[in-house]
Formats: C-alpha cells, structure tokens, sequence
C-alpha cells in the first residue's frame, strides 16, 4: 500500500512539475540533484533543471490506528497500519513567465497541495 501511494504521488509531481515540452525544456540539463534513501524507507530528493525546475521531496513511514472492522460494518478494535508520508515542493516557470510553486503533504489523510495559483475554498 504504501508503495502504490509513494507512486501515485510521485507521477502527481511528475505531471504537475514539469511544464508542456518546449525544445529547450527537454533539453535543460539537471544542474543540481541529491538522493539519499534510507534503510527504514525514509527517503529525500531534490533536483534542479537549468530552465528553473526545482523539486523537493522527503517521505518517511509511519504508523497509524484504523479501525479493525467486522463483516457488518461494526468495529471490534484497531489495527496498526504502516502508511507513507511525503513531504515537498516544486517550481517552474510557466509560459506566461510567472513562476508557479506548489507544495505539498501526501499521508493518511490525501494529497494536499498549496499554492497561490490554486482555488481556495471558502471557509465555513
């Protein structure tokens, strides 16, 4: 479970950090990058791209308690469960030249990214 979370926020990053390909984007080099991934599954990466591309990402794992249900629906305890948490961010130019930063919290409760570019809802 928590290998198909890390990968579908990773391909999330992956779609939303790199704009459309322009001839120079698929062209910029990686100018900066670090990797360091750990024994216990706790992880961080960051890399740059020369045409501005930042991306951070740290995950560790973590455990939390779900209910333990019955085949009716009724619960009769609680179970640990390991889940992924990652934190991060990215940054890229877009078209119109504003620069467009997202970050983000991926865990138990969802994928939720902040940026100033995305809608808020109102509050209650």
């Amino acid at each position: 479970m928590k290998t198909v979370f890390a990968l579908v926020a990773l391909s999330v990053v992956a779609v939303y950090a790199a704009p459309a390909p322009a001839d120079a984007d698929a062209q910029a080099a990686i100018v900066s990058q670090t990797s360091d991934v750990q024994p216990d599954g706790s992880f961080n990466y960051a890399f740059e791209s020369a045409n501005g591309i930042k991306v951070e990402d740290q995950g560790t794992i973590k455990s939390i308690k779900v209910p333990k249900l019955d085949e009716t629906g009724r619960q009769i305890g609680e179970d640990n469960v390991q889940v992924s948490v990652q934190t991060g961010s990215f940054q890229y130019q877009a078209p119109d030249g504003q620069i467009i930063t997202l970050k983000y919290i991926a865990d138990e409760n969802g994928f939720q990214p902040q940026g100033d570019h995305l809608p808020v809802a109102p509050s209650a």
